[in-house]
């Protein structure tokens, strides 16, 4: 008699791994498209350049959408504050700048036009939290791997 696979969990799958194979099933949903603008904007002050990797926007939402998983309810400012980054400032000592809020702001708008986030608006703490959808995409994609 063969053992049944038990259904693995997002939380049982390398975090890396997980985003990667999601941002590749976001890919062929047609809400989570790059706007034209995401080719030319940094991700925050705390950067020099634009992410120059192709396919860094649905690594984005699905980090995103991971995140929101693990940690339940956020909104656009906390993450900001979870996408931060230092930058070297010559003699004078490191600063940390918070991530962009346009581009967390646009994923968000996606992920509720495929219907995979919903905003949170009766409760004390605002912000957004995943769908019943959204929960079933993210353990579709850790059984899958």
């Amino acid at each position: 008699m063969a053992k049944q696979e038990k259904s693995k969990s997002v939380f049982d799958i390398e975090v890396g791994k997980l985003v990667n194979a999601l941002a590749s099933k976001l890919q062929h949903i047609p809400e989570f498209t790059a706007p034209r603008w995401s080719e030319f904007v940094k991700t925050g002050a705390g950067k020099v350049r634009p992410p120059f990797e192709n396919g860094w926007w649905h690594k984005r939402a699905a980090s995103i959408l991971h995140k929101l998983y693990v940690k339940g309810n956020l909104g656009v400012e906390r993450l900001r504050g979870e996408y931060r980054s230092k930058r070297t400032r010559g003699a004078a000592p490191e600063r940390v700048y918070k991530s962009g809020g346009k581009i967390i702001r646009t994923i968000f708008q996606q992920a509720e036009k495929a219907g995979l986030v919903t905003k949170k608006l009766e409760s004390k703490k605002k912000g957004r939290e995943l769908t019943r959808n959204g929960k079933q995409l993210l353990r579709e994609v850790a059984n899958s791997l």
